[in-house]
């Protein structure tokens, strides 16, 4: 089944000098339970692309479809995890967490003791009374990613949500996004700058260009799961990081 299928996408911005065109004709689709990662230089339209799956901005030609209907405006059926974590200092995790829960009028009941296993999946059992200031940066993103799945959407979208991390507080999350990846086979589409982390987290990798933004390479991760962190030293893992990066060896502002 098709979760996300975008066909011949373009978005262009008005300016007061000229048109810029952020997208030119994108055309993928993603399969339910795939994780697929997207990687580009800055300004290449990654974001705008994921804004326009999430329904934020309109595209100016070309059509998206979620889980079969076509996207006009935000939707209740997805989760979205930012760069930023975006937690109210003045509610506790576990507030943050059922805030679309608040939002959507679920009901807090039935949704409560899924918080509860959810932040048992992430780590953070014994954290859910504790406050934003009182979490380090990583552990703020794992609550992030809990508040997006608490109301069990059909496609979680992220947007380079490791990007503002140290080095080692990164690789943890992306063991940690894994781990719940194969617990709960999510559709995931995850925006990143970093090669090594699209080729690590995802079965699929797509390659944008720089602006216009257009999908150059749609690369199968031919690599087994779980994977551990130890498979980035594999030739083959090497193999796959190289076809990405041969399309940007003159891009010097992205992450290698």
């Amino acid at each position: 089944m098709e979760r996300i299928a975008v066909n011949g996408v373009s978005k262009v911005y008005a300016t007061r000098d000229r048109p810029v065109v952020a997208l030119q004709d994108i055309c993928f689709t993603i399969e339910a339970g795939q994780f697929v990662a997207v990687v580009g230089p800055s300004g290449c339209g990654k974001s705008t692309l994921l804004k326009i799956l999430i329904g934020l901005v309109k595209a100016s030609r070309g059509e998206a479809r979620l889980n079969g209907t076509a996207v006009a405006g935000p939707r209740r059926d997805i989760g979205v995890v930012f760069q930023s974590p975006v937690l109210f200092p003045w509610r506790t995790v576990l507030e943050n967490i059922l805030l679309p829960v608040d939002v959507l009028r679920l009901g807090r009941n039935a949704l409560k003791t899924r918080a509860m296993d959810l932040l048992t999946l992430v780590g953070l059992q014994g954290f859910e009374h504790r406050y934003p200031h009182e979490l380090s940066g990583g552990m703020q993103q794992r609550a992030a990613m809990v508040r997006a799945l608490i109301h069990d959407p059909a496609i979680l979208f992220m947007d380079e949500p490791f990007g503002a991390l140290d080095a080692m507080t990164r690789e943890q999350m992306n063991m940690q996004l894994q781990h719940i990846w194969l617990e709960r086979k999510e559709t995931v589409l995850f925006i990143t700058h970093s090669i090594p982390e699209a080729v690590f987290l995802a079965d699929r990798v797509l390659v944008m260009t720089p602006r216009p933004g257009q999908i150059v390479d749609d690369v199968v991760v031919e690599l087994g799961r779980p994977r551990a962190l130890d498979v980035m030293t594999t030739m083959e893992f090497g193999r796959h990081v190289k076809r990405v990066r041969d399309h940007f060896r003159t891009q010097a502002d992205l992450a290698l």
